[in-house]
């Protein structure tokens, strides 16, 4: 098990420094990544970027396979290691306020009842009849409703973040 410390000092300006100090992420993984990278990031709230990176690091968590074509099979997600999503999801959240992260996502899915008609709209990934176009009309701040990010390639359906919102990480003993 590889653990990145993390040095409250090193974060931008307008990162959110009086929490930083109660409450800094543990940038642990069981498999080496190194999460200091997106951390940066969103300390930057650099969301777009971060958004791209962490997709990235999914695809390094699932192996040599999806790193070369950059996206996840649905199937590769059950094997990403609890720590390292919870590693993820603690950033997004604690750089986005709360607001960002596979456990929101979760909660608001779990909220409407597993459906995704009435999901879609809540995070901002749908609006009536229309998709949000990428990159343009996403959100990339902090006034994007609650589990707008990060995204996740929906071309292929839903079975990739259904995966992630289903998997061991959100009902494991590390979850918060």
């Amino acid at each position: 098990m590889s653990s990145f410390a993390t040095d409250p000092s090193n974060t931008h300006p307008n990162a959110p420094q009086a929490n930083l100090s109660q409450n800094p992420v543990p940038l642990l993984s069981n498999r080496g990544i190194d999460y200091c990278p997106l951390k940066e990031l969103l300390a930057q709230q650099d969301f777009q970027a971060a958004d791209r990176l962490t997709l990235q690091k999914l695809c390094e968590l699932a192996g040599p396979g999806a790193l070369e074509r950059k996206w996840l099979y649905f199937t590769e997600v059950a094997s990403l290691p609890d720590q390292d999503l919870h590693t993820i999801d603690a950033l997004w959240k604690f750089y986005s306020e709360g607001k960002f992260g596979f456990s929101v996502q979760r909660q608001i899915w779990l909220g409407v009842g597993k459906n995704w008609e009435k999901f879609w709209p809540r995070i901002g990934w749908r609006s009536g009849n229309n998709w949000t176009r990428y990159p343009q009309e996403f959100i990339w701040n902090l006034t994007a409703p609650a589990g707008h990010l990060p995204l996740s390639n929906q071309l292929r359906g839903v079975r990739v973040i259904e995966a992630l919102l289903c998997h061991t990480a959100w009902t494991s003993p590390l979850s918060s």
